[in-house]
């Protein structure tokens, strides 16, 4: 048998490569062969030919963000989030191989089977958690960057990017709101309006977000300027419907400035002033949040950091913490740090745990401890799937407390962050660098004896 598949998880980070790899590991052993097309954040790797593609006994679709369907048409598919292929990449393959045809023609003209095709393919991306990682997925290489850069240029000094043709000043325009700052919620709104509506959605969301800044909407601003303009567009593409020999203006003309005009002048009047109200409430409420508000906030973001350990409740989490620093240019988001520290934690615990309690674990539990050190150096909690998988009544609890308790440390100290990935490798751009490593040490050494506790001795 021939398998080809994809994978794509909402940050390209980790999901998706350990998803490509348990495909693999799956198909090995049924003795199949198979070619695993990547959508990362490094954008797509051993991309699927149409000759593979067609060759191909069965598709197996592991992703949470929008990919192209359609030339899969006519192959046997299935089709699934990206955390299934983690549990249960033999029954994803088996699955695949007795499931029907995808868009199969059955006698329809092939304008009426690339009409069920893209009919097939909005229901299965249908849902407000699928939209929102898709924007997100695309903000965040703008956030890394222009978070750095900002990051970097306070190594000269708090106030030197006020000196006019300075390199610090440099660097700050490169990365805050004249640049890459500035792109984070028009292309938050685009992306999230393009998996909704696919490409005509693209260029009103991003207008729409645009004019979400303009009215200093903000995060939220950029969330409803997205899914307004996306459900604008299909409005406008489902109802209005031009002769044979006009259909070519469509997505040149009639949709771009039809979306762009209703998105825009919706929020102008309507919906905008609203949202940047709540925007302004939220970003007060944070900014002047401290003692026990503060704590009980990072305890929650660390329960749902490890609860599902990059699942999507973990995902809300982080988009959340993500949108706090478009508010923090300069002084970096608690909510943030927070959040990174939360979702370094449980792989670290559990790594720990392997070297402190070695009776407890299995040599493979042993051996992806190792990996676990870096896992979860790097921000990738994902890294505590293999044990969670194992022992979940004993394990997932062990990380949410220590998760929780790293959480309320990050926060009571009061540590910042301007990036919203990378761990120890952004350690630079962190505030107050003392608490958050106790915050980190003190979650892990939890998480650890926890788990060492609770587990049996492996007999």
């Amino acid at each position: 048998m021939k398998i080809v598949a994809v994978t794509a998880c909402p940050t390209g980070i980790a999901h998706t490569y350990m998803a490509a790899e348990a495909l693999e590991e799956a198909a090995k052993k049924k003795g199949y062969t198979i070619k695993v097309e990547t959508r990362g954040s490094v954008g797509v790797e051993n991309e699927l030919t149409d000759q593979e593609i067609k060759e191909a006994d069965a598709v197996v679709l592991a992703c949470d963000t929008t990919v192209p369907m359609e030339r899969f048409a006519g192959k046997k598919l299935v089709s699934a989030p990206v955390a299934e292929a983690l549990k249960g990449a033999d029954a994803m393959i088996d699955k695949a191989l007795k499931a029907e045809p995808y868009g199969q023609g059955g006698g329809k003209t092939l304008a009426d089977q690339v009409a069920d095709i893209k009919e097939q393919k909005s229901a299965e991306r249908k849902g407000v958690y699928k939209h929102l990682m898709n924007g997100v997925s695309f903000m965040i290489p703008f956030v890394v960057a222009g978070g750095i850069a900002i990051a970097i240029s306070f190594i000269f000094g708090y106030n030197a990017f006020e000196q006019e043709g300075s390199l610090a000043a440099y660097l700050m325009g490169i990365g805050g709101g004249g640049g890459a700052f500035g792109l984070m919620v028009p292309i938050l709104a685009g992306y999230i309006a393009y998996s909704i509506a696919d490409r005509p959605g693209l260029a009103p969301g991003m207008i729409g977000g645009s004019v979400a800044i303009q009215l200093n909407a903000g995060f939220l601003g950029g969330l409803v300027a997205g899914f307004l303009a996306g459900y604008i567009v299909q409005l406008i593409k489902k109802y209005i419907k031009l002769p044979k020999n006009l259909q070519g203006i469509m997505p040149v003309l009639i949709i771009p400035v039809l979306g762009s005009l209703a998105t825009g002048l919706l929020l102008f009047y309507v919906i905008g002033k609203p949202v940047a109200a709540l925007n302004a409430a939220m970003n007060n409420f944070l900014t002047g949040m401290s003692g026990a508000n503060a704590i009980a906030l990072g305890l929650i973001i660390g329960l749902m950091m490890a609860i599902d350990m990059g699942g999507p409740i973990n995902k809300a989490a982080y988009a959340f913490g993500t949108g706090t620093l478009a508010a923090a240019v300069g002084t970096g988001s608690a909510v943030m740090a927070a959040v990174m520290a939360a979702g370094m934690t449980p792989p670290l615990g559990l790594a720990l745990a392997t070297i402190l309690f070695k009776k407890k674990f299995s040599f493979a539990e042993k051996e992806a401890g190792k990996a676990a050190w870096v896992l979860g150096a790097s921000f990738i909690t994902e890294g505590a799937i293999p044990f969670a998988a194992a022992d979940p009544l004993r394990v997932i609890p062990s990380i949410m407390v220590g998760s929780a308790l790293t959480g309320a440390l990050s926060m009571a100290f009061g540590s910042t962050l301007t990036v919203p990935h990378g761990g120890i490798f952004v350690f630079f751009a962190v505030g107050n660098i003392p608490g958050y490593l106790i915050a980190i040490a003190a979650g892990t050494v939890v998480t650890a004896f926890l788990v060492g506790t609770l587990k049996k001795t492996v007999e």
